[in-house]
């Protein structure tokens, strides 16, 4: 296979260095590539001048559905980046995880844009603040995308999971992608780049890919990109001293070395689902991918009344792996990615040896199921075990990135929760007890140094989805050394790739900017009831002030019988005596919402096809029987939702007949576009 790049809408191959890569089965030549020779200023000028522009001439539901046809189409063609992780060393397993779990990135990200987002092309962030004692200076947050490019350079573990998890939000955000593979498994990330390009469904520039070097890439960065980087803390470091990222104050997302921590509980003994649950998902982790996951458990902590009953569990668990051509359906782990990660692995193990004994495994000698273990990049899943690890330094500082694993002992949570921490910052932790306070306890003594903790007990064990695996809705990045990143987060993460923006200036021309109408913007009142407009003729700041209507003390009790709510401040005048916010008998908070719908609510049938909700409520001014209210209704913004329908957001101001607000809400209703001639 000869991999090229895909730049400035065409596929080149214009390098002279000619590298070869290498089955990590077998050892043949399975791919060639060559390296250089890209413009990658031209790269990066047609990605924000073509790609960007694109991208944010679509709204964020315009993105979301384009996330879902991507993913519909690769879900169609993973077959054929099934076959090729098998020479990566990739099981099926394996394989699922990297390529259906990049391809449900998609997904998730294209549901959580449609559901979450507004169907617009900024966000805004916050409540309008006043700025003023008079009201007629306010300020706003927005976010809206960068000009720039997310650059990505991904790690050679999850050739496809790691570029879509990246492209997602980046793409969702509004910002062209540049990508970048590992060189070692290429060839499968190559596979994935042209089906995302002979889709056709992404605009032009808002994808390019880059295989081999990066050449002079970072040379060319401004302060409107973004790199987002996986791989090692040496590598990362590098990247983050050039010059380029210093001067411009280039975003940077590093996702790196982490030695994560499984914390066994006290209370979770030898015979306990929580015990079975440990030595299951630290023996997974240390087999699935080889090892070879940023997410792996590294250090396995348990009681040390319990070592030894971990350590003979683990053994006999890792002795039934069957290690060998992950193209066998009896395989359950393959090998390394290729010689030259084997050689360090190995090294890494030799290191931790100085301080931690070997336990299970012998790298010299172990049976491989169908291949030649000489030519392949096979290890065996290696248990070590420190006996002292609040002298050892290296079992705290050093990642074999292979199958690897060692086990420690701690008197007390303070001891475990010290031990966790020495990992300098990691990505993820997991708690294995069923003791809440226990749970407690670990969860904030570790926090600050994990990016995400899992706690697993027998309550969780069918769905919970496990130590190593991140999931899109949920952060995955770490500080110290993991990097201090956050690749995923739901939302959160598309943040990288906009700039969150202050606006300032009177009411009315805040809500010219925005299109979200506040308080002390201009109304607008017409002869007609603003529930008769279509969604398209009704204006923003559109409002309509109601009719008074009496609370009676006969509503007040009516409305406590009739629904069960007779709680005493609505029914008992002597309860109220000296009460801090009643001055006696009140309406109740959910007659004040009934009544005001029956104030501003047209009945006929029309525009408005429902009322599906409403945020922000707050009953400011408790209402006594006697007292009149009315209602305020202001359209306060629109976000058109498909063809037929768009959601319109109304603030509701109650007021009394003093014109004393009561409560505040914001409605929220369908209202259908105004029919075709």
């Amino acid at each position: 296979m000869k991999l090229e790049s895909f730049v400035r809408g065409q596929w080149v191959s214009p390098g002279c260095d000619a590298v070869d890569i290498h089955s990590a089965v077998t050892g043949d030549v399975v791919a060639q590539l060559q390296s250089g020779g890209l413009d990658m200023r031209e790269i990066l000028v047609y990605a924000r001048a073509t790609g960007g522009a694109s991208l944010r001439r679509l709204t964020f539901h315009q993105r979301a559905d384009m996330l879902k046809r991507l993913g519909q189409y690769l879900t169609e063609r993973k077959d054929q980046l099934y076959k090729l992780s098998l020479q990566t060393g990739a099981t099926r397993t394996d394989s699922m995880i990297d390529v259906d779990g990049g391809i449900g990135t998609l997904f998730v990200y294209a549901s959580k844009g449609r559901r979450e987002l507004p169907n617009a092309k900024f966000l805004l962030d916050g409540m309008v603040e006043p700025l003023s004692k008079g009201g007629t200076f306010s300020g706003q947050h927005i976010m809206a995308p960068m000009h720039g490019v997310g650059v990505h350079i991904n790690a050679f573990n999850f050739p496809c999971w790691g570029m879509l998890e990246k492209l997602a939000t980046a793409l969702l955000a509004g910002v062209p992608v540049v990508t970048k593979p590992a060189t070692i498994t290429s060839y499968v990330a190559y596979a994935l780049a042209r089906m995302i390009a002979e889709s056709g469904i992404l605009p032009g520039g808002a994808f390019q890919f880059v295989v081999g070097s990066a050449g002079d890439l970072f040379d060319h960065l401004t302060c409107q990109d973004v790199v987002s980087f996986t791989g090692s803390a040496e590598t990362s470091e590098k990247l983050q001293r050039h010059p380029v990222i210093a001067r411009e104050a280039v975003r940077f997302i590093a996702e790196r070395d982490s030695l994560n921590a499984a914390i066994l509980a006290p209370d979770a003994s030898p015979g306990t689902p929580e015990f079975d649950l440990f030595i299951k998902e630290v023996a997974k982790e240390m087999t699935v991918k080889a090892g070879q996951k940023c997410t792996a458990i590294r250090r396995a902590l348990a009681p040390s009344v319990h070592v030894d009953a971990v350590i003979s569990a683990l053994r006999e668990r890792l002795a039934k792996v069957a290690i060998g051509n992950p193209a066998l359906e009896a395989v359950r782990m393959g090998p390394l990615v290729g010689l030259d990660q084997r050689r360090d692995v190995l090294s890494h193990v030799a290191k931790l040896r100085s301080e931690a004994e070997l336990v299970s495994g012998d790298p010299d000698n172990f049976p491989v199921q169908g291949a030649d273990a000489r030519r392949g990049a096979f290890v065996p899943p290696l248990l070590l075990h420190c006996a002292d690890p609040f002298r050892a330094a290296n079992v705290h500082a050093i990642e074999a990135f292979g199958p690897v694993s060692t086990v420690m002992g701690y008197s007390n949570l303070d001891e475990a929760t010290t031990l966790a921490d020495r990992g300098g910052g990691s990505l993820v932790a997991s708690v294995y007890t069923h003791d809440p306070r226990t749970a407690a306890d670990l969860v904030f003594g570790i926090n600050s140094f994990h990016g995400r903790i899992v706690i697993i007990d027998r309550d969780c064990a069918k769905e919970q989805t496990g130590h190593g695996s991140p999931m899109p809705q949920m952060m995955h990045g770490g500080p110290g050394r993991a990097g201090g990143g956050e690749e995923l987060g739901g939302m959160r993460s598309l943040h990288h790739y906009m700039q969150r923006t202050a606006l300032q200036g009177s009411p009315k021309m805040l809500t010219a900017v925005t299109g979200s109408w506040s308080q002390g913007s201009p109304t607008i009142e017409k002869d007609r009831h603003p529930f008769r407009f279509h969604f398209e003729d009704l204006d923003i700041g559109q409002t309509f002030l109601s009719r008074q209507r009496t609370i009676t003390l006969e509503d007040v009790e009516h409305f406590a019988h009739f629904t069960g709510d007779t709680f005493y401040a609505h029914m008992d005048e002597e309860a109220t005596k000296g009460h801090p916010f009643f001055p006696g008998r009140v309406a109740h908070g959910y007659l004040l919402l009934s009544f005001a719908a029956g104030l501003f609510v047209d009945p006929d049938p029309g525009p408005v096809l429902a009322n599906y909700g409403l945020d922000t409520l707050r009953f400011v001014k408790p209402v006594q029987p006697g007292e009149a209210i009315k209602v305020r209704l202001t359209a306060k913004e629109k976000l058109p939702r498909n063809k037929q329908y768009g959601e319109v957001r109304w603030d509701v101001e109650i007021l009394t007949g003093k014109n004393e607000t009561a409560a505040t809400y914001e409605l929220l209703t369908m209202n259908a576009v105004r029919p075709a001639p």
